[in-house]
């Protein structure tokens, strides 16, 4: 198994994401699924969205992590290096592969 990536943390620490893209919230846009950036909190649309504002969001500012904002779907993406982690991978607990 793979070690995790640089710019992985364990630690969630940005707050609750909003119930909506803030992007497509401001232009009246539609979303399929939602998720937050874990450098600033921003939430965005899915790449299955119209808009992909998350997406957008890393191209703009460079921030690397997000998390999918729903509670049945806990993992983490790493934009920069293409890596999703799951919450049964052992990696990304630093435990021993």
């Amino acid at each position: 198994m793979a070690s995790r990536c640089a710019h992985y943390e364990s630690v969630v620490r940005v707050g609750p994401p909003l119930d909506g893209c803030a992007d497509c919230l401001e232009i009246g846009g539609t979303w399929v699924h939602l998720r937050q950036c874990l450098a600033c909190g921003r939430t965005g649309c899915c790449n299955q969205s119209p808009n992909r504002h998350a997406t957008a969001h890393f191209r703009e500012t460079g921030h690397p992590m997000i998390r999918s904002v729903a509670p049945d779907d806990p993992w983490l993406w790493c934009y920069e290096d293409d890596r999703l982690y799951l919450p049964d991978d052992a990696a990304q607990e630093g435990e021993p592969s």
